[in-house]
């Protein structure tokens, strides 16, 4: 079934947009899609026709509206990464999070969903998937490769439903010892379930992206699609 925006009501007024990717069966539990900062492109729409496709109804919310609605850049020419930096910059994370907050309950509430809600993120997406959970009523959220999570970890004892983590060991943007941080801080955490993936780079399960990893991908897809079909069965 092809995929449509729709209008999302934010907390504090106003209204942005997002990208619903409905099962053809027309019901199933929801997921919301966190972005990188290259907004609603190619890969965040294709991250909701996969889910989609495993029964989910999958919805990517515009994150940046607050600066520039309908920003959609491609990782691929150096201009528009300049363009996706000036994004994440100027980006307010709290705000962010209550925007995605707003698009969970707006996902639980349309015709079809279960009531049982999720969140994945990518890059930023990933950091918000960990805020996500800590501080909205996510039933469980998954977060690929999160940047900054390691000043964050004083919200984990918020996480209020499973999370989990997937880490390239070679992220460029999480260095060695933010790492540890994570893993240290977060191993006695029974919400918790973090996978660390050795010899990639940062975004290694963005399809065509410079450091995209199949079988890296595949694997934490795979773990991803487990995890969401037990907890938001």
């Amino acid at each position: 079934m092809p995929g449509k925006m729709i209008d999302i009501k934010a907390e504090d007024g106003g209204s942005f947009q997002g990208f619903l990717a409905t099962p053809d069966s027309g019901a199933g539990a929801g997921v919301i899609v966190l972005q990188e900062i290259f907004g609603i492109n190619y890969f965040m729409r294709e991250t909701c026709h996969r889910l989609a496709a495993q029964g989910y109804l999958a919805l990517c919310p515009d994150l940046f509206w607050r600066q520039e609605p309908n920003v959609e850049l491609s990782d691929m020419s150096e201009g528009e990464w300049g363009k996706a930096f000036g994004f994440y910059q100027g980006f307010d994370m709290d705000n962010g999070v209550a925007d995605a907050g707003a698009a969970l309950e707006q996902l639980r509430g349309l015709e079809g969903c279960s009531g049982k809600v999720g969140a994945v993120g990518y890059c930023l997406g990933g950091m918000l998937a960990y805020l996500v959970g800590a501080r909205t009523k996510a039933d469980a959220s998954v977060g690929y490769y999160g940047v900054g999570i390691q000043d964050a970890l004083g919200e984990a004892a918020n996480i209020s439903g499973p999370h989990m983590m997937h880490i390239a060991e070679l992220d460029q943007f999480v260095p060695p010892e933010a790492q540890s941080a994570i893993k240290d801080s977060l191993a006695d955490n029974a919400q918790v379930t973090i996978h660390s993936y050795a010899n990639v780079d940062h975004a290694f399960a963005r399809t065509g992206g410079e450091h995209f990893d199949a079988a890296s991908a595949e694997q934490a897809n795979a773990r991803t699609a487990e995890f969401f079909a037990q907890h938001l069965a």
